[in-house]
């Protein structure tokens, strides 16, 4: 495939948009979500005449009767659909009490220069669309296939993403080595924290479903952070001391993804108040069962559901939702009323 790289007046590129005669969205590509922090310093960098990284295109439609075409962004979108909106004052650019004025309050002088900011084009030419999606995937993807969570970071950099990664990288987990380093590399970690946080705002979801609901709607901003950040500083402080030996069950991520949120449901939620010691008696007594239940004469009906719960559909809602209960049941029968 041969290729050229040409410079193109931002001008172009925009009334392009405008006037429909380029694409910035295919409907292959992924939406890409920036904050609107990052918005505003993308376009203070085209203001300060700063270059950003070329972007791709391919042709489009053609009309053979009257010569009229299209191009496709394959890769950038994001980039120009943010000035775009800075230009037509979009209101999806929100620019008040921001570092940049609003492009009609510029002088006209930066005006011409915004519109005359040089933009490298890469153009792929005359692509079928398979093609365009290949090249697209290839720009976007590693050797290895895109987890969720890493299709999620490549899409947001915002508020709550910021705090996931946050969480995931607290001395409760990293001092006890609970992620390993395939799961950095990876984002699982990244991915558990995430799953944490949604579920003890908004109750168990199955899988990842919830996380690019929520990772779009608290990108700009995360307003309950200062309360969840405390709430789960309370949940692994508790944890740490009930003095779980290494190795029990406790540890895998299921069951403490579980034993989490309900600690927070009991201790921040419910305001209930809680013995590390009788937590840890009881939970010890209760995971030994579950662990016995294959071969055990009488297991518990809650030891029998929440080992069926561990062992298919691990990370199913409902699955989710019935460890949950038990484990929430176990620990209000040994707490004490608020006082």
């Amino acid at each position: 495939m041969q290729t050229s790289a040409t410079n193109k007046r931002l001008r172009m590129l925009l009334t392009g948009i405008r006037d429909k005669t380029l694409i910035p969205n295919p409907h292959f590509q992924r939406r890409l979500v920036w904050s609107n922090e990052h918005k505003v310093a993308f376009v203070e960098t085209v203001l300060d005449g700063l270059p950003f990284p070329e972007i791709f295109i391919s042709a489009g439609e053609v009309n053979p009767d009257t010569g009229d075409g299209t191009e496709l962004i394959v890769d950038g979108q994001q980039r120009i659909t943010t000035l775009y909106q800075y230009f037509t004052a979009s209101s999806d650019l929100r620019i008040a009490n921001a570092a940049i004025p609003p492009y009609r309050e510029l002088e006209e002088s930066k005006k011409r220069a915004f519109l005359e900011y040089e933009v490298v084009v890469r153009d792929l030419g005359p692509l079928t669309e398979q093609e365009t999606r290949e090249i697209f995937y290839r720009i976007n993807s590693t050797r290895y296939a895109l987890n969720a969570m890493e299709v999620n970071n490549s899409r947001f950099d915002g508020a709550l993403k910021r705090f996931a990664e946050e969480i995931a990288s607290h001395n409760f987990f990293q001092s006890r080595g609970t992620f390993t380093a395939l799961d950095g590399r990876r984002m699982n970690d990244v991915r558990f924290a995430l799953t944490l946080v949604i579920t003890v705002i908004s109750g168990y979801f199955k899988r990842d479903e919830a996380h690019e609901e929520y990772l779009e709607h608290y990108n700009d901003e995360f307003p309950l952070e200062e309360d969840v950040r405390a709430g789960l500083t309370t949940v692994f402080n508790f944890i740490d001391a009930c003095n779980f030996s290494p190795g029990i069950r406790v540890w895998q991520k299921a069951d403490l993804l579980t034993l989490a949120v309900e600690l927070y449901r009991l201790l921040v939620d419910e305001k209930a108040r809680l013995s590390p010691d009788d937590v840890s008696a009881t939970l010890l007594r209760f995971y030994d069962e579950v662990g016995t239940v294959t071969h055990a004469p009488n297991p518990s009906p809650q030891a029998a559901e929440y080992y069926r719960r561990v062992r298919s559909g691990i990370n199913d809602r409902n699955s989710r939702i019935s460890r949950g209960d038990i484990i929430h049941d176990l620990l209000s029968g040994i707490a004490k009323a608020p006082s």
